[in-house]
């Protein structure tokens, strides 16, 4: 009977969602990087319970093991938030929004999906109070 001491051919450890999302980050170029870190930290911020990995290619960020709001990092002069209710059809699609949004932040596409876009660190600063209302909102409403 042999022992494997090479420590590289042991199966390796899943990484936790939080560290996926590190690794994510640590290697992304993107020219809004910076805007991108800071509307994580927003969200995070926004309920204790909020977890997250890696969907989509893109960091996203859940409740309950459940995809609620994930990053769309396509295109160099901006990025996006979008909000939904996982990849499962919920039958909202042809009501009525959620509910009803104050900050005029959302971009209502369907009752259960909804976009937000940054373009600049100004957008994220600004905004960061009524970011973290809309989180708040979207999570208690699913």
């Amino acid at each position: 009977m042999t022992i494997n001491k090479n420590p590289s051919s042991n199966k390796s450890k899943k990484l936790s969602g939080e560290q996926q999302v590190a690794n994510f980050l640590a290697n992304l170029e993107h020219p809004l990087k910076a805007e991108i870190e800071e509307v994580r930290t927003i969200i995070l911020s926004a309920n204790d319970e909020i977890t997250e990995h890696i969907k989509w290619n893109a960091p996203s960020f859940c409740i309950n093991n459940q995809d609620r709001v994930t990053f769309n990092l396509h295109g160099k002069d901006g990025f996006r938030l979008i909000f939904h209710c996982g990849s499962k059809v919920t039958g909202n699609e042809a009501k009525e929004p959620f509910f009803e949004d104050t900050t005029k932040l959302l971009e209502w596409v369907t009752g259960d999906r909804a976009i937000v876009k940054f373009t600049s660190m100004n957008d994220v600063v600004t905004n960061k109070e009524n970011l973290k209302e809309i989180v708040k909102k979207w999570i208690g409403a699913n």
